[in-house]
């Protein structure tokens, strides 16, 4: 079976550009920056659960290697999208 069909739901068929545009669009609505930051990114305790189990289950291992990367990598992105908001703010 190949690795993108056992994927979750949530990272099947969606891009990390996509899931940073829709918290964007949050932050644009009034939702706190820090709850969003807290929603995109992974608890290191939860990582480090991860971690302790990715011997004992697959799942576990997978979630290291393609989830958490793909969770930080909408974080950068969605950081990127505040940035370039505040910096434009600031130049009008």
């Amino acid at each position: 079976m190949e690795l993108l069909e056992t994927l979750p739901a949530e990272l099947n068929g969606l891009s990390p550009q996509r899931e940073a545009a829709f918290f964007y669009g949050l932050f644009l609505r009034g939702h706190s920056l820090e709850s969003l930051r807290k929603d995109i990114d992974v608890d290191p305790v939860v990582v480090a659960h991860w971690y302790r189990l990715r011997n004992h289950d697959p799942w576990y291992h997978e979630a290291i290697e393609v989830i958490l990367p793909y969770r930080k990598r909408v974080l950068e992105i969605f950081e990127s999208l505040i940035s370039t908001e505040r910096h434009s703010f600031h130049r009008q």
